[in-house]
């Protein structure tokens, strides 16, 4: 072969592998990591997240799960609660997998262990559902964002349900995070709003019996001139809702429950308070969009009529922000994502979401409801009493950084 051909040949392989780069490169799977407790005391919740971020990765992709030509690949992680196994498994994330960014976990214990090795990789971690004020505060970090609610938004919004003047108020709570940092946020909220909160509980995770807890609630709020309230503030297995209410606390000593919201098999036991307030995260007859709507219609026809659930819509609305995120950045480098997401509003399930710029925290909108028995339902109906708009709740801005 002549020189000059051999040229040509070199040429024209040279333009083909430059015409094959860009397919390449738009070929590349978008990796991301799920990071949560698929064992363990919340594996319902985890099922749901893992549910709900499918789903909305579908329903913001239109069918294709493809981001600008990229397919998006999903790695599920278990880290069975345990905040060392949140750690490692991050990390072989980051270092192994190569992800480009992480959704998780379920535990605010485990996010705790899991935010520094977001910022020592310098990769995006969203944090859905863990709720732990001190995830987004004296913990968190510039790679850190959440779509799931705080502390302070449960806070907030059960405040707004039965705090104001006149009114005494005793918690009951895990001895964790969750329940540390969800008490003192509800207390603040509700002595904002003119009430007094006189009492506090804080039990371990595992109770079975809350004979003594609730004697010493009873005892604190006996003298107290008022309406009476015990906030309970609890997730997971061992809900002392049902063993409360068979205190008869209402009738014997004047003392009423309210609590927030939960998943659906944990509202059985709210049957019996018809008429309690209190404020949730989601309900799924409570929003009124279309995403909702699609939402409920496609999960009904896919799990036997069984309705999306509180943590359904957590893994929605996060997959929806990364596929926001994503097509904004027209990239999955690290910090054209922040640069984007800072301030970013996205569609859920919920309604319209908002990264604060401050602590990238999504401001959401809460549901004020009232507790109805209805007789059509296994669990109690959480009826819409008011929507509470994100821009009406002053959520405290708590990282010091």
């Amino acid at each position: 072969m002549s020189l000059r051909k051999a040229g040509k040949v070199l040429l024209t392989a040279g333009l083909a592998l430059a015409l094959a780069a860009p397919v390449a490169l738009a070929a590349k799977p978008i990796k991301i990591a799920q990071v949560v407790g698929v064992t363990g005391p919340y594996e319902a919740y985890t099922k749901q997240s893992i549910t709900g971020f499918k789903m909305g990765l579908e329903y913001a992709t239109n069918g294709t799960m493809k981001i600008d030509g990229r397919p998006i690949e999903v790695i599920i992680k278990d880290t069975a609660l345990k905040p060392q196994n949140g750690k490692q498994l991050l990390t072989e994330a980051y270092r192994d997998d190569k992800v480009d960014l992480a959704v998780g976990p379920v535990s605010s214990a485990v996010a705790v262990a899991m935010l520094p090795v977001a910022q020592e990789f310098k990769k995006i971690l969203i944090v859905e559902p863990a709720v732990a004020d001190s995830i987004t505060g004296q913990y968190w970090n510039r790679y850190i964002f959440r779509t799931g609610r705080n502390s302070s938004q449960d806070a907030v919004g059960n405040a707004a349900a039965v705090a104001k003047p006149g009114v005494v108020i005793a918690t009951l709570a895990q001895d964790y995070s969750f329940g540390r940092d969800g008490v003192a946020a509800y207390k603040e909220a509700a002595e904002k709003r003119g009430a007094k909160v006189v009492h506090t509980e804080f039990v371990p995770a595992t109770t079975a019996d809350f004979t003594a807890p609730a004697q010493r609630i009873i005892k604190a709020l006996k003298n107290q001139k008022g309406d009476k309230y015990l906030c309970v503030y609890w997730a997971g297995k061992n809900n002392p809702m049902s063993k409360l209410q068979a205190m008869n606390l209402d009738k014997k000593y004047g003392i009423k429950i309210t609590a927030g919201g939960n998943i659906l098999d944990a509202l059985r036991a709210y049957k019996p308070m018809e008429g309690m307030e209190g404020a949730t995260y989601y309900y799924y007859t409570n929003p009124k969009n279309k995403i909702n709507d699609w939402l409920v219609a496609e999960h009904e026809k896919r799990f036997n009529g069984a309705p999306p659930d509180f943590f359904t819509c957590g893994g929605f609305a996060a997959a929806m922000a990364v596929v926001e995120a994503i097509k904004q950045a027209k990239s999955t480098d690290t910090e054209k994502l922040i640069t984007v997401m800072e301030g970013m509003k996205f569609q859920t399930p919920k309604g319209e979401m908002m990264f604060r710029k401050q602590d990238h925290q999504a401001m959401q909108d809460m549901f004020h409801f009232r507790i109805k028995n209805n007789p059509k339902l296994p669990w109690a109906e959480c009826v819409l009493v008011k929507v509470i708009p994100y821009s009406e709740m002053d959520i405290p801005i708590r990282n010091k950084k």
